[in-house]
């Protein structure tokens, strides 16, 4: 099923009042941006002061969300401490915005009769489930594999989701979950990583497996507010749609460049041409189908487009991307994820 035009979004909710939360982060800047072209009125929430926020101020503030509730009919739940905070950041802290913000904002939320919620989660939280054995093949990264946290970080995104479905079922708030893969604009953390590739390098290369263009989120999202009421609850993976099959996953954490060349047998032309080289080995692989099958949501990027625009000389993000850019998760110096 291909998905709902913006037109047909808007008009399901005419005039409608959104909450974004993270109003001033990647995806809530982009979320703003959207929302408000297509005619919504949207309260951008956050703890720091942007363009698109219009309340200052922390989720775990229960008197100051009740009151940014007011007359909303969604809302997109953006508002974290992300991974990069976890060696910034204490332990109870992440407790404190990931699961008690979390909780607040759904009880909240339920309270008033919003009938719209989307968790913005992360493919994160799959944690050690996403590093199989020493000879074993790729993982196959459905909806259906159990997390296993790695940090306090997926331990509190896995809690919040577990909050939100709580709250779905007891208490009748629609929630969607989006475990969403990296679609952020900084280098990656990975030192070695960073000095054996150029960055567009990393990112053409996660296309195959684990990465997703901002523009695409932010379809889902939109599409995941449309249809919560008839979902109730559901958890999706939010990834860019894989080319390969299971039966590429041995042979994939060995020798990647072989499977990707049958595949995109143009790759090695494109890549030659700046210098760029495949990963050696594949570990993981983010499967989308559920979310396009539920959600209606048909992903725009991914590695084949990535190609073509290299080919022509344009850049692979999409204009939404570009525009938002870098916001980095620091005010102050910390290394690669500082705010730029």
């Amino acid at each position: 099923m291909p998905p709902a035009p913006a037109a047909s979004i808007v008009a399901t909710m005419t005039q409608a009042k959104v909450l974004v939360t993270g109003s001033a982060g990647h995806l809530g800047d982009a979320l703003t941006r959207v929302l408000r072209g297509r005619g919504y009125e949207v309260t951008g929430l956050d703890v720091l002061a942007s363009p698109g926020t219009t309340v200052t101020g922390s989720i775990t503030d229960r008197e100051l969300v009740r009151s940014c509730l007011d007359g909303v009919s969604a809302v997109l739940h953006t508002a974290t401490l992300h991974k990069p905070h976890v060696g910034s950041h204490s332990q109870p802290e992440f407790v404190d915005t990931n699961v008690s913000g979390t909780l607040t904002l759904a009880e909240e939320a339920a309270a008033a009769g919003v009938g719209r919620f989307v968790f913005t989660s992360s493919t994160s939280a799959f944690g050690r489930a996403l590093t199989p054995a020493a000879g074993q093949p790729a993982a196959w990264i459905t909806e259906d594999v159990a997390p296993v946290p790695r940090n306090i970080y997926g331990v509190t995104k896995i809690a919040a989701e577990n909050l939100c479905e709580i709250i779905a079922r007891d208490q009748g708030l629609p929630v969607v979950v989006l475990r969403t893969a990296r679609f952020f604009p900084e280098a990656d953390d990975a030192d070695d990583v960073r000095q054996a590739y150029d960055d567009a390098n990393v990112k053409a290369n996660e296309y195959l497996y684990r990465r997703v263009d901002l523009h695409d989120v932010v379809d889902a999202h939109l599409l995941a507010m449309e249809r919560a009421p008839s979902i109730g609850f559901g958890r999706y993976i939010i990834s860019a749609t894989t080319p390969f099959s299971r039966d590429d996953l041995a042979e994939l954490r060995v020798a990647a460049p072989a499977v990707v060349g049958r595949l995109f047998p143009d790759y090695e032309d494109v890549y030659r041409a700046r210098g760029w080289r495949m990963f050696p080995g594949i570990g993981r692989v983010y499967v989308n189908a559920k979310a396009r099958a539920e959600l209606g949501w048909a992903p725009r990027h991914d590695f084949r487009s990535v190609l073509d625009a290299l080919r022509d000389g344009r850049d692979f993000r999409s204009p939404l991307a570009l525009a938002v850019g870098a916001k980095g998760y620091h005010a102050e110096s910390t290394g690669v994820y500082t705010v730029r």
